[in-house]
C-alpha cells in the first residue's frame, strides 16, 4: 500500500499530467483551472521553500505540523500536498471561527508555523496579534501564501495555573506541562508509515473539542476502498462540499486527485446559495460525484432535486450521504426523478476514527417508485481495515438488538488530544446508539443528549451549561421541538431592568410556570423580548452557528415531573402556545413600513448594529449569513405574516433585499398594504423620562462677540473642591492655595457636610491617585483626637455584619440620546456634587450626583467619546470632540469659554497639570497639546510621529514628566512645561490603553495582551501577559492596611502594598504586585473588560480596598481588592465601555443604551455571594 496521500496523488499525476486537477468556480462566470502538471510544480516549489525556511534537511524526519489559514483557492490542493511532502501534517484553521477557539487548536497542536492565504494576512494579524507574537517569515508569491511564525510570549513567570482557573477559562489555556513540553501533544518517535497526514478537532459543543491526529495509514484505506466502490475514473468531477476542518473534505479531495479526476471548488458563500450552487455543479461543471450531508442536499429543495440534481439526465453518478442520519427510503425516493441512474450511498463514521467506517449502497429496487418500503437505511458493512462493534451498556457484544457503536481497527487508529501512542486495534466509542437486526446495523440516534444538527454535533446539556454561565440566566434547559427547532427555555436572573417588573417577577416566581409565562409575556413583552434577544446575541458570540438556539423563551420556573426531572413535554407545550399567540397575522403597514420591519429583522438575524445600512442590493448570504440564520429570518417573517409564503426561503438564500421585499409584497398583499398611508405603530417601550434641560446652542457664545471670563464659582471657595476621574484619579484643589498645591483624598469618603469636613493625613493617604505622586500630595497634618474618633466611628458605621453582603442598586439614570462611551468626571464642592459626561449624541451633561437632575446640557459639534476634566481653577470643564475641537465650558452654566481646534478627531481625555494648570490632551492628528485655558492659547504641541493619540496623557510630578501613547505603539515621555521629548518606548502594536503612574513606574496595557511597567527613565521593569488585548487603563493604588476590623476605632497600618489593577479582553481583571508584576489575584468576568478599574477604600464596610470595574456585557462588578473576590454586581441593559467612577457610596458609569447610571453600593442581607476568582 502507498505510504501517504501525497504518494497516491503523485502516481495519478504522472499518468494524467495534462488533465485538469482542480477548478475554482466563483459562482458567476469566473472559472480558474489547474492541471496536474501545474499542481505538482506548485506543490514541489512550496515544499522546497518550506524546507529552506523551516531548516529541515531532506530525508531527516522531524514530526511537525503546519497550520493552514485559508479559504477556497485554486492552489489549495497544491498547498496541502506541499505540506505533506515535507513531511508534515496540515492543520486547517477556519478564518470564520472565534479566534480563541482557533488559538486553543493552535496550542493543542503545538503549532509554531502557519501558512496564511495572502488575502487573509491582515485578517489573521488583526485576530491574533493581541494573542500571539507573530513574525512574518516570508511570502511565497507563486503560491499566494505567507509563512508566519507564532509564539506565545513566555516572559511571564507568574501566569496563573490552569488548576486555579475557572473551568470555562481552562478551555482557552494550555496546562503548564503543555507549555513546558511543546511537542508533548505529538508523537516524537514514529515511523514514516505512521507519519501524520492532518490534525483536526471535533465540535466544541460536546465539551472541550478533541484534537484528532490522523496518520496516513488510517485514512489511506478509506480513499482506496471508496475509490473502488465509486468506480472512480479520470473523467469524474468531484465537488469539495466540506470545509477543510471537516474530515470528509479529505475524502472528497483525494478521491479526485488520486484518480486523475477533477476537484471542483466554490467559495463558501456559494455553498450557502442552493440555486446558484446547483447551477454551478450540474449545469456548468457537470459534477459526477457528490459527497455531502443530507442537510446540504435537502437545501436544494424538492423541485431542484428532481429536475436538476437527480433528474433523469443528471451528470451525477454518485451521491454519498454522510455526517447525519440518512433520510428514509420514502424521502430518498421523493428526491429522484423517474429513470434517474445516480447511485446513492449511506456513509457512517466519526472524526475520532477519521473518516468513514461503514458504507451501504442502496439497491435500485429499494428506490423504485413502486417500492412502498419506508424503513431506515442500514449503515452498511465496514470499510477496508475497519472494525465495527456494537456493545451493550455492560460492554458485551450485541449481535441482535440495541447498543452503542464502537469503531476501530488494527491500523485505523487516530491519536486524540495528548495521547502519545494508542494500541493497535483500539476501539473508540462513538456515542451513537444503533440497532442490529437481521445482520444489518441501523442508526437510532445520539447517546444521551448528544444530537447532530446540520451535520454537526450538538450536546444539549453542554449548551445548557454555557447558557447558564451568562449573567442574565439563572437556569436553562435546551430542547428540540419536533426534532428540528432548537429552543432554549430560560429562567432570567431578574426581569428586564425595571424595579416594578422585578418585584412582580420575584413575587410570582413560585406560581405555575405556564401562567407566569403568560403574565410575563403580557406585562413585560417589550422588555422580555429585549432580554431574549440579549441572551441570543451573547450565545451567538460564544457558540458556533449550528449550536445557537433558534428561539429563547423566558419562563419564571422550570416545571418538573413527579420524579423531579424537568418536564420537557410541558415546556414544549408552552412553546407551542407561545407560537400560536405570536403567529396571529399582523399588518406590516405600507411598503415603507414593511421595508423598515424587514430591515430590523434582517439586522437582528445577522447580528448587525441598529445603524448598519441595509441597501436594496444587500444579499443575506453574502453579508455573512448562513443557512441557520436564513431559516431564523424565514421563521420570523412567516410567523408575523401568518403565511408560509411559498418560495420565500429560496429568495432569502439567493436573492437581494429588494427581491425579498418584492416577494413578500407580491405573495402577502393582506400583510403589506400598497397604499401610501402609514399604519399607526406600536408605542415604544417606556424609558425613564428625560429631565428638564438647559439647552445652549454652541453658536450662541461664538457670535455674541462677548468675552466671558470665568468668575469665582461656589465650588472654588476657601474649602476647595475635589475632582474624581476614571482609573482611580482623585484630586483636591483649593483656590486659597498656591498654584502648585493639591490634595489627594479618599473617594469612598462620604461627601456630606463638605464645608465642615477635616481630613486626617493617614486617612487621606489611604488612596494615592494613579496619576499624582507623593510630592504633590500636601496634606494638613493636624487633626484633633475628637475629629479622628468621629471619623473612625463614621467609617465603622456600615461595617458588614454576619449574614450581610454588599449590593448595588440603581439610584437614578439620565438619558443622553445616544451611546455613552465616555467616562464620568465628578466635581465635589461645598454646595453640590456634579457629574460631567459626554455622549455620542454630541451632548455634554452636567448632572446633580444626588438626584440625577440635569443642571445644564450642551450640544457640541460632534460625538463625545473623550472623558471630561475640570481645570485647576474649578470653573471650567474641558472635553474633546470628534470635530477636532477641545471645548472649555463654564462649570456653572455650560457656556463656552474657549474652543481650541486640532487637526483631527479628539478621542483622548484631557489631563490637568497640578502645578501649572495646563491641560494636556492628544488628538488623532498625532499631536499632544498643552493648553492654557485662562489665557486661551496653546503653550506647546508635540508631534508623536505618524500615530494618532487615542489614549489620555498622564502627568507625574517627581520626576516631573508627561506620558502619552499612540496607535503606532509608541509611549512618549515629555517635559510637561515645554513638550521636549525625554525618551520614547516603542512596540509593534497599538496603545489604546492610557498610561498610569506611581512613584516607581509608569504602566500601560497593549493589544498584544501585555501589561507593561517601565521605569521613569524608560527601562522595562516587568511585563505581565494576559490572554487577550488590553484596552483597559491600569489603576495604580497604594493603600494602608486595616489592622483591626472587629473592635474599637479602625486602625490603619502605615505600611503600604502597591498594586496594579487592570482589565483585559480575555474577560478577566488582574491584580498585580506593582513592584515585580507578580500575580496577586485574578477575577473572571462574564464579558470583555474594556473599562479601567477604580480602586477605592472599603473600610466603611470593614474591607481594606475595593475595586469597581465594568465588563462590556453590561455588568458592573465590585471586587475585594485584596483577594479579587466578588462582592457585588449589577447588570445594566446595555454594553459598557465607560469606566466607573466612585464617590462615597455612589458609582457612576455610562452605558451604550444611551443612559448614564448612578448606582448605590450598600450592605444588605442577602444570599451568599460565591467567589468567582482564583489566587
Amino acid at each position: 500500500m502507498p505510504r501517504g496521500l501525497h504518494h497516491l496523488v503523485l502516481q495519478a499525476a504522472r499518468r494524467h499530467a495534462g488533465n485538469t486537477a482542480a477548478v475554482l468556480h466563483s459562482g458567476d462566470s469566473a472559472r480558474t483551472c489547474l492541471t496536474y502538471r501545474e499542481l505538482i510544480t506548485v506543490s514541489q516549489q512550496l515544499t522546497e521553500q518550506l524546507t529552506e525556511q523551516l531548516h529541515i534537511s531532506v530525508g531527516e524526519h522531524r514530526e511537525q505540523s503546519i497550520g493552514l489559514f485559508c479559504t477556497a483557492h485554486i492552489h489549495l490542493p497544491a498547498w496541502i500536498i506541499g505540506v505533506l511532502q515535507l513531511p508534515a501534517a496540515y492543520v486547517p484553521l477556519d478564518p470564520v471561527s472565534p479566534p480563541l477557539l482557533t488559538l486553543r487548536i493552535m496550542e493543542k497542536c503545538s503549532l509554531m508555523f502557519c501558512l496564511i492565504q495572502n488575502s487573509l494576512l491582515q485578517q489573521f494579524q488583526g485576530a491574533f496579534s493581541g494573542l500571539l507574537s507573530l513574525k512574518v517569515c516570508t511570502t511565497f508569491s507563486t503560491s499566494n501564501l505567507t509563512l508566519v511564525k507564532m509564539q506565545r510570549n513566555s516572559v511571564i513567570s507568574s501566569h496563573p495555573s490552569s488548576e486555579t482557573q475557572p473551568a470555562d477559562d481552562q478551555i482557552w489555556q494550555k496546562k503548564p506541562e503543555e507549555k513546558q513540553h511543546p511537542n508533548a501533544a505529538v508523537p516524537t518517535a514514529v515511523n514514516q508509515e505512521e507519519q501524520l497526514a492532518y490534525i483536526l478537532h471535533t465540535s466544541g459543543t460536546t465539551g472541550l473539542p478533541k484534537i484528532v491526529k490522523v496518520p496516513h495509514k488510517c485514512i489511506v484505506p478509506n480513499i482506496l476502498h471508496l475509490r473502488t466502490l465509486f468506480q472512480m475514473t479520470p473523467e469524474d468531477v468531484v465537488f469539495l462540499a466540506s470545509p477543510l476542518t471537516f474530515d470528509p473534505s479529505v475524502v472528497e479531495m483525494f478521491l479526485a486527485l488520486t484518480s486523475g479526476a477533477c476537484l471542483l471548488m466554490v467559495p463558501s458563500a456559494v455553498k450557502r446559495m442552493p440555486g446558484r450552487l446547483a447551477r454551478v455543479l450540474f449545469k456548468e461543471n457537470k459534477s459526477t460525484v457528490l459527497q455531502a450531508t443530507p442537510a446540504l442536499v435537502r437545501s436544494f429543495g424538492g423541485r431542484v432535486l428532481r429536475e436538476v440534481v437527480l433528474s433523469a439526465d443528471s451528470s451525477l453518478r454518485v451521491l454519498a450521504l454522510g455526517g447525519e442520519a440518512c433520510p428514509s427510503l420514502a424521502v430518498l425516493r421523493s428526491w429522484k426523478q423517474e429513470r434517474n441512474k445516480t447511485r446513492i450511498f449511506n456513509l457512517y463514521g466519526t472524526t475520532e476514527v477519521s473518516c468513514w467506517a461503514c458504507c451501504y449502497e442502496l439497491p435500485n429496487n429499494l428506490l423504485s417508485p413502486d417500492n412502498m418500503d419506508d424503513g431506515s437505511v442500514p449503515l452498511g458493512g465496514p470499510l477496508m481495515d475497519t472494525a465495527l462493534e456494537v456493545r451493550d451498556k455492560g460492554g458485551g457484544l450485541v449481535t441482535e438488538g440495541e447498543g452503542q457503536a464502537f469503531i476501530g481497527g488494527q491500523d485505523r487508529v487516530c491519536l486524540l488530544d495528548d495521547e502519545i501512542t494508542a494500541a493497535r486495534g483500539t476501539m473508540r466509542a462513538t456515542g451513537d446508539w444503533v440497532m442490529v437486526k437481521n445482520s444489518h446495523t441501523y442508526y437510532l440516534g445520539r447517546k444521551d443528549r448528544l444530537v447532530k444538527r446540520h451535520g454537526q454535533r450538538v450536546n444539549l446539556d453542554a449548551l445548557q451549561q454555557i447558557a447558564e454561565s451568562l449573567p442574565q440566566v439563572d437556569s436553562c434547559v435546551m430542547g428540540l421541538h419536533e426534532g428540528s427547532r432548537l429552543v432554549g427555555f430560560v429562567v432570567p436572573t431578574s426581569l428586564p431592568k425595571n424595579s416594578n417588573q422585578q418585584e412582580q417577577h420575584n413575587s410570582r416566581s413560585t406560581g405555575g410556570s405556564t401562567t407566569v409565562h403568560n403574565e410575563l409575556s403580557e406585562d413585560t413583552s417589550s422588555a422580555s423580548t429585549s432580554l431574549e434577544k440579549e441572551v441570543l446575541q451573547r450565545l451567538s458570540q460564544l457558540l458556533p452557528s449550528h449550536s445557537v438556539p433558534d428561539t429563547v423563551l423566558l419562563v419564571a420556573v422550570l416545571p418538573l415531573t413527579n420524579h423531579g426531572k424537568v418536564d420537557m413535554g410541558k415546556l414544549m407545550r408552552m412553546y407551542e402556545d407561545q407560537r400560536q399567540v405570536h403567529s396571529k397575522p399582523i399588518t406590516w403597514g405600507d411598503t415603507e413600513t414593511a421595508r423598515e420591519k424587514l430591515q430590523t429583522l434582517w439586522k437582528e438575524c445577522l447580528g448587525f448594529a441598529d445603524d448598519q445600512e441595509i441597501t436594496d442590493d444587500s444579499h443575506f448570504m453574502l453579508s455573512g449569513g448562513d443557512s441557520l440564520q436564513a431559516l431564523r429570518l424565514f421563521d420570523y417573517i412567516t410567523v408575523t405574516m401568518g403565511t408560509t409564503s411559498p418560495g420565500l426561503l429560496e429568495v432569502l438564500l439567493d436573492g437581494s433585499f429588494s427581491d425579498v421585499l418584492k416577494h413578500i409584497t407580491a405573495t402577502a398583499p393582506h400583510v403589506v398594504q400598497t397604499s401610501a398611508k402609514r399604519q399607526p405603530e406600536a408605542s415604544p417601550p417606556a424609558v425613564p423620562p428625560k429631565r428638564p434641560r438647559i439647552y445652549t446652542d454652541i453658536t450662541s457664545s461664538l457670535t455674541s462677540g462677548k468675552v466671558m471670563a470665568p468668575v469665582d464659582s461656589s465650588v472654588s471657595g476657601t474649602q476647595g473642591f475635589v475632582v474624581v476621574r476614571r482609573a482611580g484619579e482623585v484630586l483636591r484643589w483649593g483656590s486659597s492655595q498656591s498654584r502648585d498645591q493639591s490634595f489627594v483624598v479618599d473617594s469612598s469618603e462620604n461627601n456630606d457636610n463638605f464645608n465642615n469636613r477635616t481630613v486626617k493625613e493617614n486617612h487621606l493617604k489611604e488612596f494615592t491617585s494613579s496619576s499624582v505622586s507623593k510630592d504633590i500630595v500636601h496634606i494638613t497634618g493636624d487633626a484633633s483626637s475628637s475629629e479622628e474618633k468621629a471619623l473612625d466611628s463614621h467609617l465603622q458605621s456600615d461595617i458588614l455584619k454576619n449574614g450581610q453582603s454588599l449590593s448595588l442598586q440603581i439610584l437614578w439614570s439620565s438619558d443622553t440620546g445616544k451611546c455613552v462611551d465616555a467616562s464620568p468626571v465628578l466635581l465635589a464642592g461645598p454646595g453640590r456634587d456634579t457629574v460631567f459626561i459626554g455622549s455620542h449624541s454630541h451632548r455634554l451633561q452636567a448632572l446633580d450626583l444626588t438626584s440625577g437632575e440635569v443642571i445644564w446640557e450642551r450640544v457640541l459639534g460632534d460625538r463625545l467619546e473623550s472623558s471630561a476634566a475640570v481645570t485647576k481653577c474649578g470653573t471650567l470643564v474641558a472635553v474633546g470632540s470628534y470635530d477636532g475641537r477641545v471645548y472649555f465650558l463654564r462649570v456653572d452654566t455650560g457656556e463656552t469659554w474657549w474652543e481650541f481646534e486640532t487637526g483631527d478627531a479628539v478621542k483622548s481625555s484631557p489631563t490637568v497639570d497640578p502645578q501649572t494648570g495646563l491641560v494636556a490632551i492628544g488628538s488623532h492628528d498625532g499631536h499632544v497639546y498643552a493648553l492654557e485655558p485662562l489665557a486661551k492659547h496653546c503653550v506647546w504641541k508635540h508631534h508623536c510621529g505618524s500615530g494618532a493619540v487615542f489614549s489620555s496623557p498622564c502627568i507625574h510630578s517627581s520626576p516631573r514628566q508627561l506620558y502619552s501613547a499612540t496607535l503606532r505603539g509608541q509611549l512618549h515621555c515629555l517635559n510637561p512645561d515645554s513638550g521636549h521629548l525625554f525618551w520614547k518606548y516603542s512596540c509593534d502594536v497599538p496603545f489604546f490603553s492610557s498610561p498610569s503612574c506611581s512613584d516607581s513606574c509608569v504602566c500601560i496595557g497593549s493589544v498584544n495582551g501585555l501589561i507593561i511597567a517601565l521605569s521613569h527613565s524608560g527601562d522595562v521593569l516587568w511585563n505581565f501577559l494576559t490572554d487577550g488585548p488590553v484596552f483597559s487603563s491600569p489603576c495604580l493604588a497604594q493603600m494602608a492596611s486595616i489592622t483591626s476590623l472587629l473592635a474599637g476605632p479602625v486602625a490603619f497600618d502605615k505600611s503600604t502594598s502597591p498594586v496594579v489593577v487592570c482589565g483585559s479582553h480575555d474577560c478577566c481583571v488582574y491584580g498585580l504586585n506593582a513592584s515585580d508584576g507578580s500575580l496577586l489575584w485574578r477575577f473572571q468576568a462574564t464579558g470583555k473588560v474594556y473599562s479601567s478599574p477604580f480602586v477605592f477604600n472599603g473600610s466603611r464596610w470593614g474591607l481594606r480596598r475595593l475595586v469597581a470595574i465594568a465588563s462590556t456585557d453590561g455588568t458592573v462588578w465590585v471586587l475585594d481588592g485584596e483577594q479579587g473576590t466578588l462582592k457585588a454586581s449589577l447588570c445594566l441593559p446595555g454594553e459598557l465601555f465607560s469606566s466607573p467612577v466612585v464617590w462615597g457610596t455612589n458609582i457612576v458609569v455610562g452605558c451604550r443604551n444611551d443612559f448614564v447610571y448612578c448606582l448605590k453600593l450598600s450592605a444588605t442581607r442577602s444570599k451568599e455571594i460565591l467567589p468567582a476568582s482564583s489566587r
